[in-house]
């Protein structure tokens, strides 16, 4: 809860995180600004008070944006707050193409969809929530502040996610839409951070540990220094690839990350979502890969002496040689290590679902805020 300190007419301003997880994040580092942010940018002369809460822990898929503004609606009536605005992790689309907020000034509420906004998800918000509050105090004709000296699409030149507004300006519901091509793709980016793919590599941890086990073994046996020196650079980039591919699909299905359409959720919905876990587990498993890779290097170097080798492949080995076999070795370990996963911890592997949102530990909804 923040307060500015002019003396005035007060505007309560309500931020509503859906589902109370990255959402809430970007909510906590927006709060705390917001109040001062206002007063420069709509009125020095208002006393804003910008009221944090929390929405449900799986928020309604089966309306868009109009459902979440109809229940933020309903939350901003009980908390007797003047404006609200909601912060979500749903993908939403209008048009065909991914809607980065919606106002409503006859609800008195605004949506912003976090994911379209890409990658700098709270330095797009700083720039965009002021002036949807702005937009919504001016469409609602409050006679607290000066009406908006500006268009809604001037929003667009500092937000670069939004291309273009579309809507009723009259009547004060307008929508914010990115372009379809380079929208969808900031729509995935943004998306894979939402998913926080860090979280993910930490839940792997078990399975990191026992590829490098089978690495390690794997490493001891001339067969293995064979294959290597045998295998062009082609080859073993294939059986790299099928060796991930392999892991992400064990993942999923293990650990059934899937999401299925049904009455609640939409197929396109339930296709965005699919595609943010595989897009996340994708990230997590290449980078745990590289992990076993530069450890793989060192314990080769470690255990194996350049003398031995050569008598193996009968011919004279450098550097090169010893990343060749540790590449080899880190792909077949791999899916040692996809067996590994199965003893992971069952919710540290489910939270790279992106349709996945556990009941949120520490979090309090503050609905008497």
């Amino acid at each position: 809860m923040t307060h500015s300190e002019q003396h005035g007419p007060e505007i309560v301003v309500g931020l509503v995180a859906t589902p109370p997880d990255h959402p809430a994040r970007v909510a906590a580092g927006l709060t705390a600004e917001l109040a001062g942010r206002l007063s420069e940018q709509v009125d020095a002369g208002v006393r804003w008070t910008v009221r944090e809460g929390w929405g449900e822990v799986a928020p309604r898929r089966d309306g868009g944006a109009e459902a979440l503004l109809d229940d933020v609606a309903q939350r901003r009536t009980d908390a007797r707050w003047d404006v609200a605005v909601c912060l979500t992790d749903l993908p939403l689309h209008t048009e065909r193409a991914p809607l980065v907020a919606q106002t409503s000034a006859r609800r008195r509420v605004a949506v912003v969809s976090l994911p379209a906004l890409g990658l700098s998800q709270l330095r797009a918000a700083r720039a965009v929530v002021p002036d949807l509050v702005n937009r919504l105090l001016t469409d609602a004709s409050d006679q607290r502040v000066p009406p908006a000296g500006w268009a809604p699409a001037e929003t667009a030149s500092r937000v670069a996610a939004i291309h273009r507004v579309v809507g009723e300006a009259d009547g004060g519901e307008l929508r914010y839409v990115d372009s379809r091509l380079t929208g969808r793709v900031r729509l995935l980016t943004g998306m894979v951070k939402a998913n926080r793919p860090g979280r993910a590599l930490l839940g792997l941890s078990k399975l990191l540990v026992g590829a490098f086990g089978t690495a390690a073994f794997a490493l001891t046996t001339d067969t293995i220094w064979q294959m290597g020196d045998a295998l062009g650079g082609l080859r073993l980039a294939v059986i790299m690839l099928l060796g991930l591919t392999a892991l992400v699909a064990w993942l999923i299905v293990a650990h059934d990350l899937w999401e299925k359409p049904d009455r609640e959720t939409p197929a396109e919905l339930a296709r965005q979502f699919n595609l943010g876990t595989i897009l996340t587990l994708a990230l997590a498993t290449a980078v745990s890969y590289l992990v076993l890779f530069a450890g793989t290097v060192l314990a080769a170097a470690l255990l194996i002496d350049t003398s031995v080798l050569e008598q193996t492949l009968q011919r004279p080995v450098d550097f090169t040689d010893y990343l060749t076999l540790a590449w080899i070795t880190s792909s077949l370990a791999t899916v040692g290590g996809a067996i590994g996963s199965g003893l992971e911890n069952e919710d540290t592997v489910r939270a790279a679902a992106y349709g996945y949102h556990p009941e949120p530990g520490g979090w309090r909804d503050e609905r008497d805020g």
